[in-house]
């Protein structure tokens, strides 16, 4: 059901926004403004502004030009510090918590309310008060909790709990529904429209298009740094979205192509790990995508680490082409032919203080080496074949990896896989974060892998995706493997039931 328009008293305008990186124009003349107690979707290809023009926001990087109006008024925000005061919070994709402190610490981190000697912060009052925040908020939490011992989700809560805080009434969310269950996301949306009501702002972002219709009142699209339009999201749809944001019309969105399915490259035989991994057997076929699917800790990501040898087995056998082989680490994998692309691509992937160039040689360097240097011309030019394979959007070979977007940083950990000429990929959630765009674009990829010989799991939480990449689906539940679909018995309920403990 379409959210009712938000009242028209406009609480924040940016105006004429610009920003350039060295090589990049990030931000050219955007204009962007948002409605008391409104939430408005901000969207747009990875690259396309969307995050700079938040930092923008948050006082967390400056502006070349233009101008923030807040009631009216113009506003000047240098830092975080000056954002908050003005009563504008940003929930990051990787949340600013500290783990080893309370939920309650961690909401009046630098604002710990004064106990009565010089130099002690009364607990008691911080507790209360942190307790009576998140029991406003509706949400179940306990905030003498250390927030390591709490979910992805609850820390979520935490977040929005400090922003509320701060009385904050412009809260921005970059991709808060990344790693959030079905269950998780409604309690979200459910907080979301309790703020709502409270007359706070929300600029939601996210590459979900199909949250925005359950949530957003307005919707704004990027693209290449520049504003493309604002519309009502009652006055549009998922296909006029994603036409604006690519610029052209994506006629096939899992775009499928059927490979010549071989022999069997890779055999798993009664995989065991202690609480993680329990008598787990599959083969993965030359040209075949075998898609994993399950819920959040059903062990697929335990299988792939496992297969890579990231993580030491208690028991079973892995086997290639017919051979019996002994995976004790990553770099045995590496050997073999196996590659792993992660799921957190920013602290597993990606080196991120290297440049583009080294992360993509850097799991093949012994190629590129003589005498034990390595050749820097061979290696610019190892990585400038695959930039223009891949369409990686970067300034230069030399460009920091921490400065590309989400999606061009997949490419450059795709392009380093690439590089090693490995025999069996496996992708963990690989358009995780990632805009329509360049989904498409890894699963061409995907399909021009499989074409080639090679073997891919593909392990997704997106279940469209697992039923339009995957030629045969294996459902893993609780550490377990609970089935195995073929590609055209296959259906999302059949899947959820058998990740869901059925039989």
């Amino acid at each position: 059901m379409t959210p009712v328009a938000a009242e028209e008293r406009t609480v924040l305008r940016m105006e004429g926004i610009a920003k350039t990186y060295p090589g990049v124009r990030a931000l050219d003349g955007v204009d962007f403004e948002v409605r008391e107690g409104e939430v408005h979707a901000l969207v747009g290809e990875n690259g396309a502004g969307k995050s700079t023009l938040m930092k923008i926001l948050a006082g967390a990087q400056s502006r070349d030009s233009g101008a923030i109006i807040i009631d009216g008024q113009p506003a000047h925000i240098d830092s975080p510090q000056s954002a908050m005061a003005l009563g504008v919070s940003i929930i990051y994709q990787e949340f600013n918590l500290v783990p080893y402190m309370t939920a309650a610490e961690n909401i009046f981190l630098g604002r710990e309310p004064r106990a009565a000697i010089p130099g002690f912060v009364n607990f008691s009052k911080m507790y209360s008060d942190a307790q009576a925040i998140i029991d406003r908020l509706g949400v179940k939490l306990n905030v003498r909790t250390s927030v390591n011992r709490l979910s992805v989700a609850q820390q979520q809560m935490v977040e929005i709990a400090k922003a509320t805080s701060r009385n904050a009434r412009i809260i921005a969310m970059d991709e808060p529904s990344a790693t959030l269950t079905e269950h998780e996301l409604d309690n979200l949306f459910a907080l979301i429209r309790s703020l709502k009501e409270q007359g706070v702002s929300i600029i939601y972002i996210s590459h979900r298009l199909e949250e925005i219709f359950q949530i957003a009142d307005r919707v704004t699209v990027l693209r290449d740094g520049h504003l493309v339009a604002t519309k009502d999201v009652k006055d549009t749809d998922r296909e006029d979205i994603i036409q604006m944001m690519v610029g052209r019309e994506l006629k096939e969105k899992i775009p499928k192509k059927p490979a010549s399915i071989g022999d069997v490259i890779l055999s798993v035989e009664h995989l065991q790990r202690a609480g993680a991994i329990e008598d787990v057997s599959f083969e993965v076929r030359r040209g075949e995508v075998l898609g994993i699917a399950g819920l959040v800790g059903a062990g697929r990501t335990e299988v792939a680490r496992a297969v890579f040898g990231a993580d030491p087995i208690d028991g079973g056998r892995i086997r290639l082409d017919g051979k019996d082989v002994n995976i004790r680490s990553p770099r045995d994998a590496i050997r073999l032919g196996i590659g792993l692309v992660t799921e957190d691509r920013k602290a597993l992937g990606l080196v991120l203080g290297m440049a583009v160039r080294e992360n993509i040689s850097l799991a093949n360097l012994g190629s590129l080496a003589s005498l034990g240097f390595v050749s820097r011309k061979r290696e610019r030019d190892v990585a400038n074949r695959y930039i223009a394979d891949l369409m990686i959007k970067t300034p230069s070979t030399e460009q920091t990896v921490q400065n590309l977007s989400g999606g061009n940083q997949q490419k450059v950990v795709l392009a380093k896989w690439l590089f090693t000429q490995s025999r069996i990929l496996i992708f963990d959630e690989p358009t995780r974060g990632i805009d329509v765009g360049s989904k498409v674009e890894i699963y061409q990829l995907m399909n021009r892998l499989a074409e080639n010989g090679a073997g891919i799991i593909m392990i997704s939480s997106e279940l469209p995706e697992i039923l339009g990449m995957s030629d045969r689906i294996l459902v893993m539940h609780e550490g377990r493997l609970a089935g195995e679909l073929s590609r055209e018995d296959a259906t999302q309920e059949k899947i959820m039931h058998l990740a869901t403990g059925g039989e």
